[in-house]
Order: structure tokens, then sequence, then C-alpha cells
């Protein structure tokens, strides 16, 4: 049996790629699976699996999301079983790939685009007519000569997982940050074999579609016949994800937009900056007045769901800059913000900055940025703290009457105050669970009253019975800050070895 397996970050995600390769199997499949696990499962467990299918080739995706644990599993099939071929593919691998830590454990590596390349090792592997190379730089090709791989999806990923679907590959822009500045320029699927494919998906139910293409919007003929053949459906229980080039909103595609409900369409658009001068460094192009006005028009005149991104850390941005442009995004009032630290992906032409920026990058994945010549480390640590307050709080959609009056007109600056006071207050940034982060904004804005009104109406809205203001004085008596809270350890920690 040939395995083609991945870790996945959560359950709900399901692996496009491992479907692409699947699909590209041919008299191959009927002795090929997929099989995918999640980063939380433990590496002895996820290895013990893939050994008791008797596997004669196993093939990993490595991503950055799961990188680590996934050559703790392959370092663990190659202790007891040295014998079975191991594939790895994948941008932690296809990029600065000796460096890989995967490296050791593979005895191939396809780099680039493997939907082909891989079928035609697993041949060679079968039938040991010939000895592949162990790196292999797969051939290009274009994405309309790809058989769909929409039929491995399973009734259980329809019913339980995200559904992703991609009309076109590639990219034809360059930002620095990304391993799609690689890439020459788009190509699309055959757009008529992709349509009947997604006719087959939501005949079997599907109902929410993710679509991974960079540039949805890039070919206007493509795009309208993709929205046209989703209108002709029923609207009520449909869930559309698209990225979309900011800048780009012709009137023929607001036409079609206008006729999708609330609730229907998601823009995931990356604005990373509004820094003119470190969108020249970055290579990115975008029309900075155009974006405001598609941003403001899609907000007011649409039901879409905006997903906005910026990214802190690019070169040649300080803390000055990023507040102005974070309090830009802000007055544009997406319904999300995600606030992304710069990531150093292996084969991305930012490290070409390194240098002259002063980049230092953590070595461990996610290869975040830790400093630059224009951000201290002290500064990015309160960022990193800043995006994950910011995602618990106003992207959770929990504190919507609250969101307004605590930012009030100067957005960055408050919200990073709060930052700041939380993390003083409580030493941590995640596992705060709803109520106590309720309980810890009354005590920070006991002395607001408009914030602690609205606070009381999302409590409520949230389904909590006391009201807050009954709630938070007990709750008030029991917060340490971390200090007091660290001395109280030591002392019980004293008292046990006593």
């Amino acid at each position: 049996m040939i395995l083609l397996s991945t870790l996945n970050a959560r359950y709900i995600h399901s692996s496009l790629g491992l479907r692409y390769l699947y699909a590209q199997m041919d008299e191959l499949q009927a002795q090929s699976r997929i099989i995918e696990f999640t980063i939380n499962q433990r590496p002895l467990d996820i290895a013990e699996q893939l050994l008791e299918l008797q596997p004669r080739i196993i093939g990993f995706g490595l991503y950055i999301w799961n990188i680590t644990q996934t050559t703790e599993v392959m370092a663990i099939i190659k202790s007891l079983r040295p014998d079975i071929p191991l594939i790895a593919g994948g941008p932690e691998i296809s990029h600065e790939t000796e460096q890989s830590p995967a490296y050791p454990y593979a005895d191939h590596i396809i780099r680039g685009q493997a939907d082909f390349a891989f079928a035609e090792l697993c041949r060679q592997l079968l039938t040991a007519t010939a000895q592949p190379d162990r790196i292999i730089d797969a051939p290009t090709f274009n994405p309309a000569q790809l058989s769909l791989p929409y039929a491995g999806y399973s009734d259980e990923d329809i019913r339980q997982r995200v559904i992703y679907v991609e009309a076109s590959r590639g990219c034809p822009f360059k930002c620095e940050f990304c391993l799609s500045a690689l890439d020459k320029t788009a190509q699309a699927v055959d757009i008529d074999d992709f349509l009947r494919q997604m006719q087959a998906l939501y005949e079997r139910g599907a109902r929410h579609f993710k679509f991974v293409d960079r540039t949805f919007n890039l070919n206007l003929n493509t795009s309208e016949r993709i929205l046209n053949f989703f209108l002709d459906k029923p609207l009520d229980d449909l869930f559309l994800h698209f990225e979309l080039i900011p800048d780009r909103l012709p009137e023929r595609l607001k036409t079609l937009i206008q006729r999708f409900p609330a609730g229907c369409l998601q823009f995931e658009i990356g604005i990373q900056s509004f820094n003119p001068q470190v969108q020249a460094l970055i290579s990115r192009r975008q029309d900075q007045d155009q974006t405001q006005h598609n941003l403001h028009y899609l907000r007011s005149e649409t039901g879409v769901h905006l997903h906005t991104d910026l990214i802190a850390g690019l070169p040649g941005e300080d803390i000055d800059s990023f507040a102005r442009g974070f309090d830009l995004l802000v007055s544009l009032r997406p319904q999300e913000i995600q606030l992304g630290i710069l990531k150093r992906l292996r084969g991305s032409p930012i490290i070409r900055h390194q240098q002259g920026f002063d980049m230092v990058y953590n070595p461990n994945p996610p290869y975040n940025i830790l400093s630059t010549r224009d951000m201290d480390s002290a500064t990015l640590f309160r960022l990193n703290r800043f995006a994950r307050y910011w995602d618990i709080i106003a992207n959770s959609g929990r504190f919507g009457a609250s969101l307004a009056p605590i930012l009030g007109a100067q957005p960055f600056a408050r919200f990073m105050a709060l930052s700041d006071w939380l993390f003083a207050t409580t030493g941590q940034t995640h596992r705060i669970a709803l109520q106590r982060l309720f309980e810890l904004l009354y005590q920070c804005y006991q002395d607001q009253p408009v914030v602690l009104q609205a606070l009381a109406q999302d409590y409520a809205s949230a389904g909590f019975k006391r009201p807050l203001q009954q709630q938070v004085p007990a709750a008030v008596s029991r917060l340490k800050a971390p200090a007091e809270a660290a001395s109280s350890r030591q002392q019980r920690h004293r008292t046990k070895s006593a």
C-alpha cells in the first residue's frame, strides 16, 4: 500500500495537496490511501497507525505548522522500519532542502509541485527498474492538465471539514514575504471541468467552499463564471471564501457580489502594510486609494464578511508606521483584522533584507521575526501579545458592543494599553475563559461607565445569567498580579519541600 499522509493543524482542515496527488495516481490509485492526522496527536501514535497498515511507501507533506511533529514521525518509522521508503515534499523541504530537519529521514525528496512526480517516483520504486535520485525537482506543467481531486473528499470530509478548492494556481505578484513570489504567473485549471466538479460536490452536500486561489479576482471572466455558478443555487446555507486583490474590483464584479446575501461571502484581503515605502521594499504593488475605496464599498454596500490582514515586522516599518496603518484599517471597519507577525518562509525572497534591516528570525518553526532595525525584540514581543488579545477580543465576535468604546479615537494606542495591562495582570495570552475575560475587562475599565455598560450588554448576549456587575467584585478579589502569583507558587513549593 502507498500511504499519502500529512499532519493538519486542526481536524476540520483537509489536505487539498494530498488529494491532488491521489487523483494523479492512475493505475496505482487502487493501492493508495490518504491518511491524515493533526499536530495535536502524539508522533509515536501516528507512527504506530501508519506502520499497522503495512505500507510499501509513505509520502509526507511538510509545512510550517507540522514540520517538527512530522520529523519526529519520520524518525520513529526509520528506526523501526528502515526498509520503507519515505518520500517528503512540500514547502518545508522544497527550499533550503538540506537544512530541513526532515532531510536526514527522507529517502526521496520532491521539490516543487509534486502532482505528477510523486506517482512517477512510486512507479520507479515499485518496479525497481532504476534507482531514483534522492532529490527530484518536479517538472513544471499547466494546471489544466491535472485530474481534479474533488472525488477524493469523503462524505465525512463534506460533513465535518473545510472543503478547499482552487480554480487557479500560482500568483503573478512578487510580495517577498510569500512563497508565491517564486511563481511566474497564475494559471487556471479547466474551468468547465472545475464547475462540473463543484456541481458534484454540491450534490453530495457540500455547502462551504474555501477557494485557495491567491488572486481570485485576477481573471474577471473566470470570477464571473464561478460567482454565477453559485448564484444559481439556493443561497440560504451557502458559504464561499475567496482571497481578493484589494485594489481590483470593477463594476461587473460588484454587480454580482451585491446579489449574495449577508453571511454568504467572505473575502480575505491582504493589506499587509499601508506604508508605500515598505510596500516598495517588499515588491508589493497596491493602489492605496483604490484599496481604501473598495474596502469602504464592500463594508457599506454589500453583505460580504471582510477578513483583512496586516503584517508586523516588515523591513522598514517601525511601530509608529504600523500603528497608523492599523488605525486606518480599523476606520474602514472590516469584521476581522488578522494581525500576523512576519515569518521567514523557506525560499521566500524576504531573506535579501536580512542584513540591511537587521532581521533576526526565530530559528524554529514558525520562523517568526524576533527583532529588526526598526522594531526591537521588546516591541515585537508586545505586538505578539497584542495580536493574540486582538484575536480573542476583537475577532471573536463576542464584544460587538464593547469594541468601539474600548478603541475610542486611538485604536492602536488604546488596545496596546489594554494588551499591556492584561499581560501584566494575568501573565498569560492563552487559555483565558470567556467569563474571566469579561471580568478582566470590567476591572480594567471600571472607571469608564460607557465601556462598562457595553460590556454588560455583551456579557448578557453571551448567555451568562448573573449580571456582570454582580459577578465582578468577587472575581476581582481573586485576581493576582503575576509577581504575587509567582510568590504564592514558590511558597507552596517550599511548604511541600519542607
